[in-house]
């Protein structure tokens, strides 16, 4: 990464008087240890390099990029987003909230560096998962590994004088497909991830055999207990991967304000929530037990930072409080268009990839509850710990989960298991019915796709355990 060059494409593009230019640099080293089978079937490295850069200009928005690291380059770049933003201002109008420059510094610590741990040592403690999933004695005839660690290197300058160097490693693990095959029957944990910011000591952290082992033992039980439920409305415990994939996907994709205000609507569809509509700020969309927050700001979270990639401080967003429509996640342009301040949510996850408005980590804040008490007084019901599948609509409204692991509830405890539970609802529906939430909070690491071209981003969604009362399960 060269500063120097940053800085010469930065001056170069605010002489052709811009409203406003930024330049985003970043460097990416990625290694990626593929596990098919118990059998290494890929490792590989790749280092990536470039810059963006960004310019207002007689009311449009430009974006250029390049990985050519050289003055001709950059004043090249900086050219084609002043045409680009100049072209697009005889159709629109964009402006960016005012925001104070920043000189900050940031990034996550190791314990173990990823580049010192061998490659040995890493394809070692892939295989030592694999062993341990196959241990439970079940007929595990496929399953896929896929193990990632990155060290992603940032620097972001602006006309106004913001300048921000920032240093992230990341490390994820991705078990995908692994197939219990039975008795004539098969259960399957088609995507389970996890990632979290950090070391190499994450990884090791996580207890990955153990966890698979795990869910391994639940579908061979599942395969030989498992029976159909009895469609009706009745009382369901969601556990935390069901409560953040419903935070996730009905609550903070709806509240993305790029989307609320039909940016996204080509690509991804639109949101339930609309100036003049029935949802909007201030509007009630479940019980006074759900508050739902998005929080870049975790320490070793998968969606951590301190700055967005508009040189914006994150901060805590509140997106539903007591059950009421708060706030939307904003960036620049969208915070200007409904007369806010930007939340710092402006994100890019890579430099030839323009920021625009991203999740975090995206969870339901706990309760007063115990995980007991959550169970008291439940006649007849369904928990569902995890999914194996969701669907939702285009406008984030109406939405399904099916069960992977679920039990029936009978007087408050837990009996058999059940196969694949159904629940089919809407958002305001599923937030409605939550009567009850947990103490605890756990989360999951996810990839967030949104955009075009797509752009995958670390995230956390999670939350406590929560009890909705009468909802119709299939």
């Amino acid at each position: 990464m060269d500063a120097d060059l940053v800085e010469y494409c930065l001056e170069y593009a605010r002489e052709k008087g811009v409203n406003y230019a930024e330049v985003g640099a970043l460097d990416r080293r990625e290694e990626e240890i593929i596990l098919k089978n118990g059998e290494l079937d890929a490792y590989a490295i790749s280092f990536d390099s470039g810059f963006s850069v960004r310019i207002l200009a007689g009311g449009g928005l430009g974006f250029a990029s390049s990985n050519r690291w050289t003055r001709e380059e950059a004043k090249g770049i900086a050219e084609e987003a002043y045409r680009l933003a100049r072209a697009s201002g005889r159709t629109s109008r964009i402006e960016f909230v005012e925001e104070e420059a920043v000189e900050a510094e940031w990034g996550v610590e190791q314990r173990r560096r990823i580049e010192d741990v061998h490659p040995e040592e890493k394809i070692a403690a892939l295989l030592e998962v694999d062993k341990e999933v196959m241990s439970q004695g079940a007929n595990v005839v496929s399953r896929a590994f896929i193990c990632a660690a990155e060290l992603v290197e940032g620097f972001f300058a602006n006309s106004e004088g913001s300048r921000i160097r920032s240093l992230v490693p990341r490390v994820s693990f991705v078990a995908t497909g692994i197939t219990v095959f039975e008795s004539g029957r098969m259960e399957q944990i088609p995507f389970k991830e996890y990632g979290q910011s950090g070391g190499w000591e994450v990884l090791e952290g996580w207890g990955l055999g153990a966890d698979l082992a795990r869910e391994v033992g639940a579908l061979k039980r599942l395969i030989a207990e498992g029976r159909a439920m009895r469609p009706g409305k009745m009382d369901v415990i969601c556990g935390p991967e069901v409560v953040g994939i419903a935070c996730h996907e009905s609550c903070g994709h709806p509240m993305e304000a790029d989307r609320i205000l039909g940016r996204e609507m080509n690509q991804a569809g639109r949101s339930f929530i609309y100036e003049g509509g029935p949802f909007w700020i201030g509007a009630r969309i479940g019980s006074e037990l759900v508050t739902i927050v998005d929080d870049p700001t975790i320490e070793n979270s998968y969606g951590y930072y301190l700055y967005d990639d508009e040189g914006v401080r994150a901060r805590r967003r509140y997106l539903y409080k007591n059950g009421v429509i708060n706030e939307f996640l904003h960036n620049r342009e969208t915070a200007a268009r409904l007369g806010v301040r930007s939340n710092g949510s402006s994100r890019s996850m890579n430099y030839d990839r323009e920021p625009i408005v991203r999740m975090a980590n995206t969870y339901l804040l706990p309760g007063d509850m115990s995980e007991e008490e959550i169970f008291e007084g439940i006649e007849r019901g369904v928990y569902i710990r995890s999914f194996t599948e969701w669907n939702i609509d285009d406008v984030r409204f109406n939405q399904r989960y099916v069960g992977r692991e679920a039990y029936l509830i009978e007087k408050g405890e837990l009996g058999a298991p059940v196969a694949r539970p159904i629940i089919e609802t809407t958002t305001q529906g599923f937030w409605m019915a939550v009567d009850a939430v947990s103490k605890g909070v756990e989360f999951q690491a996810a990839t967030c796709g949104k955009g075009d071209p797509m752009q995958g981003a670390p995230v956390f969604h999670g939350g406590p355990m929560i009890r909705l009362r009468g909802i119709h399960v299939r």
